[in-house]
């Protein structure tokens, strides 16, 4: 049996398995769907059960337990990650955070926060908002995603471009390793140069070197109040001399970018009609700080001067909460969207310059190969992320647009690696692209990576065939 891979416990003849007394499991067919998955629709999810710890110690346990009798454990969040990393496809038992969501202590002077890491990333948010401060990492799916997950794939979300990844956020981490051990990584410290940071291996690392179970983030104060713009480009081209602009008279924290197939989708879903009075190709929702509303008059000299030079054909700025909301609701509800379709999604980066060139090549690509397939284009454009979404037509069956996805899968790749750029911006590597971590990472890198990962996880217990293939 490959090393890591988890036995078929519902395989005929077998005895069922003693499990840990104290923890709650389930292992009805709804639940072991549900926890069996992420956003991602092209696996089956098959875990053998779902295991409910509460704390650290139970974590060990279950550990020690799945090393014991040969199991694999799949680590699960919120579930909402889009490359496979929490699907259990393989008889494996899904740890699940659900029970760990206890705020342990939140120190306003440092300021930080101390949690479980089963807390959703928008509680953390709503925590720090009463104590006067701020968690700035911040995307649509927080309320459901939780810290945990957010450590492992080290998300990014809406303002990296202002307040950069969570990785930047990760005061101190602990952590149950593939051993059984329960390091405590940094301690919450603001300054710490003894020796290797290990909690950087972490976060990112999607489950496969260790579960995380709490988790210390920093926070920053209240942000003021800002103000948004709906933009409409004239083209392409106008989309990056548009940000310099902005961006040299405003105090962005966010230009986020999508086209007018994102539009068309969220109208579809929501039945709401899109603000301005023409769809272009291409529109960005931008976020400016406006602490006073005299930011406005920037924004309106940027806007007309844009406007005069053909860069801009329409926008709208928003004059109160609720229109912000609305104006965002364009850009955040685009994933949801397009879920039905089950996109062939590629979350991609390369240097923020190069955007307009990488956009327009991996464009032609997908239109040489699939020119009747309906590509969605949205993005972090200010950080250099795009998100490509293909979607799936709706006559065809999952397996044969997967099929077809995955035959062009290579080229897109190869075209990321000439860019210089990377196949997972944010969202991880998962099961979706890991066969493909080649195509960016020399060789010698990746030998590395399976040396840590037998370090702190010798028997392959920790979401085996994630991120890395199980080596046989």
């Amino acid at each position: 049996m490959p090393r890591g891979k988890a036995p078929s416990l519902r395989a005929p003849g077998r005895t069922a398995m003693s499990r840990p007394d104290g923890i709650e499991f389930l292992d009805d067919d709804e639940s072991r769907v549900h926890y069996g998955r992420d956003w991602t629709r092209f696996w089956t999810p098959d875990p053998h059960a779902i295991a409910f710890p509460r704390s650290t110690e139970e974590v060990v346990e279950l550990v020690r337990w799945a090393r014991a009798e040969g199991l694999a454990l799949v680590p699960s969040g919120g579930r909402t990650g889009l490359s496979g990393g929490a699907v259990a496809a393989d008889g494996e038992v899904v740890v699940a955070f659900d029970r760990m969501r206890e705020v342990l202590e939140l120190d306003a002077a440092e300021p930080s926060i101390r949690v479980q890491a089963g807390v959703p990333v928008g509680e953390v948010q709503r925590q720090a908002a009463e104590a006067g401060l701020d968690y700035p990492v911040d995307w649509a799916a927080a309320d459901s995603s939780q810290v945990g997950g957010s450590v492992a794939t080290n998300a990014g979300g809406i303002r990296v471009l202002r307040y950069g990844m969570t990785r930047d956020w990760v005061r101190g981490l602990t952590v149950v390793t593939g051993r059984g051990e329960v390091l405590e990584l940094n301690r919450g410290l603001i300054k710490n140069n003894a020796g290797f940071d290990l909690r950087h291996l972490m976060i990112g690392s999607e489950g496969i070197l260790g579960l995380i179970t709490e988790v210390t983030l920093g926070l920053t104060d209240a942000p003021p109040e800002r103000s948004v713009l709906l933009l409409a480009f004239s083209g392409l081209e106008a989309v990056m001399p548009s940000f310099q602009a902005l961006r040299a008279g405003l105090r962005l924290s966010a230009f986020e970018f999508f086209d007018a197939a994102s539009v068309r989708a969220v109208t579809a879903a929501s039945e709401r009609g899109f603000p301005l009075d023409d769809v272009a190709p291409f529109h960005a929702v931008v976020e400016f700080d406006d602490p006073d509303g005299s930011a406005q008059d920037a924004a309106l000299t940027v806007f007309e001067q844009l406007v005069e030079v053909g860069h801009v054909v329409d926008g709208l700025v928003s004059q109160s909460g609720s229109q912000a909301e609305e104006l965002w609701h364009w850009r955040e509800a685009i994933s949801e969207s397009i879920t039905p379709r089950t996109p062939y999604k590629n979350d991609v980066s390369v240097r923020v310059s190069r955007v307009p060139d990488f956009l327009r090549a991996l464009d032609g690509l997908v239109q040489q190969h699939y020119p009747d397939f309906e590509v969605v284009w949205f993005g972090h454009i200010g950080d250099g992320n795009l998100h490509m979404n293909v979607l799936r037509p709706e006559h065809w069956a999952v397996d044969d647009f997967r099929a077809a996805c995955g035959a062009l899968t290579p080229a897109v790749f190869e075209l990321v690696g000439r860019f210089g750029g990377s196949l997972s911006a944010e969202h991880g590597v998962g099961l979706l692209k890991r066969d493909y971590l080649p195509s960016i990472k020399p060789v010698d890198e990746i030998v590395l990576m399976r040396g840590i990962k037998q370090l702190f996880d010798p028997d392959g217990v920790l979401n085996p065939g994630k991120l890395l293939t199980v080596e046989r």
